[in-house]
């Protein structure tokens, strides 16, 4: 539960509608992107995988756009067209391994480990309206890691190792770019109650699983 005290109301409800936001922003992406994919997917299961992935964050940004219609918060985007445009070029752009690397070890598991982070520091009607795409998140990680998993074993050995050796770069990489988006995060997560160094430091512990579990072999 938020705890702050009642003279940051106002500073938690406009951060949290800003959050809110972006969230919204961030699965709508997603769900362009994965459709988008879907044509070129190495096969059924895979291209069943991204379009049940298409029906989820369609249902996630109603859910979200209902809830901040209900909490009363701006609906002005916080990623400008240009950034948005930026976005959805770099997903267009890569092969399948790289999508899959960015898109759920990036994007999804450690994107939603931080939004994890603010659950517990939320009204009781932003938790729900992110009971469930958290829920689902879970999935399009698994789904994500098994494809990946699946795409490097098929890999000649050398080819595997140097991916396995790239991830943590492509990851910081796509990182930095979010943060160098302007956005404001740790103002954000800080005036709803996060501690921005302890959110960072859940995301690098989740990195660091994340990791392990596409370095497994698969099967």
């Amino acid at each position: 539960m938020n705890t702050q005290p009642a003279a940051d109301a106002q500073g938690y409800r406009d951060a949290m509608g800003q959050l809110l936001v972006l969230y919204t922003q961030v699965d709508q992406l997603i769900m362009e992107a994965c459709a988008e994919r879907i044509a070129t997917a190495p096969d059924i299961k895979a291209k069943l995988g991204l379009a049940k992935q298409v029906g989820d964050e369609s249902r996630h940004v109603a859910i979200q756009r209902e809830w901040m219609h209900r909490f009363g918060t701006s609906q002005t985007p916080l990623l400008s067209e240009a950034q948005q445009s930026a976005i959805r070029d770099h997903f267009r752009d890569l092969d399948w391994v790289d999508f899959l690397t960015d898109m759920y070890l990036c994007v999804e598991a450690l994107g939603s480990d931080a939004v994890e982070q603010v659950v517990p520091l939320a009204d009781p009607g932003t938790r729900e309206s992110l009971r469930l795409p958290l829920q689902d998140e879970l999935d399009h990680v698994a789904f994500g890691v098994e494809r990946l998993r699946q795409a490097l074993a098929d890999m000649p050995a050398s080819d595997r190792q140097a991916h396995l050796e790239a991830i943590p770069q492509r990851i910081n990489a796509l990182g930095g770019i979010f943060l160098g988006m302007g956005l404001g995060l740790r103002a954000l997560f800080e005036a709803v109650g996060a501690d921005f160094d302890q959110l960072t430091h859940s995301v690098q512990r989740r990195k660091t699983e994340i990791l392990g579990e596409v370095a497994m072999p698969a099967g």
